[in-house]
């Protein structure tokens, strides 16, 4: 992440970035348990061991940090580095990575709470939903299309639409435990059957694009 997007220079600088980190752990960690409408700015303050003026110096808006926090959640599970090949590893063991990474984060408990907050959020606020996609979901999907490319470029993999195949990527990650899981008819799934799952999952993936 780059520094020039944060506030503050000179000798103080340190000490505010290491409070824009407590903010964004406070955020994740509120707006993940209670929702959007049931976290506070005041809270998130207040978690963070900062003023509420602070956190709106470093963050215009409720929505602005409500955004921020949902990407940090997803690149703590699925790091930018993930999605880079590498001549040593395999296609499968690439792709196995970044599924049990997706799976995992997708199918925990503040995630499938958040998830079914923004189902319910969205006809009354269409635009935190949107905020919610375009933090999230669109910046998985956007990696993945850009890994890809990549591997299409490489030889190894044959994309001809890297976005389609990028959703059908995750979609099949998903697939029918997830739905079930969300509107509460199932438990999260082992780790045994997880793993099942993710390599089924890319080795389908990989009879339909492999070169």
């Amino acid at each position: 992440m780059s520094d020039k997007n944060f506030p503050g220079n000179g000798p103080g600088r340190p000490k505010d970035l290491a409070k824009r980190e407590a903010i964004l752990e406070a955020a994740k960690c509120l707006f993940l348990r209670h929702g959007y409408d049931g976290c506070s700015m005041d809270a998130i303050a207040s978690h963070a061991g900062v003023s509420k003026l602070t956190v709106y110096s470093h963050f215009n808006d409720k929505e602005t940090l409500f955004a921020a926090a949902v990407k940090a959640k997803c690149e703590e599970q699925l790091p930018d580095l993930l999605f880079e090949p590498t001549e040593e590893a395999p296609i499968e063991a690439l792709l196995v990575k970044i599924g049990l990474g997706f799976n995992r984060l997708i199918n925990s408990a503040e995630s499938v709470g958040l998830h079914r907050t923004m189902i319910a959020l969205a006809t009354s606020n269409p635009r935190l939903s949107k905020l919610f996609y375009e933090a999230g979901p669109k910046q998985l999907i956007e990696d993945m299309a850009r890994l890809l490319i990549k591997l299409d470029r490489a030889g190894k993999l044959r994309i001809l639409d890297p976005q389609s195949a990028a959703e059908h990527f995750f979609c099949l990650l998903k697939g029918g435990h997830h739905f079930r899981h969300l509107i509460g008819c199932a438990e999260i799934q082992s780790e045994d059957d997880e793993q099942a799952h993710v390599l089924d999952v890319v080795e389908v993936f990989l009879r339909a694009f492999r070169a």
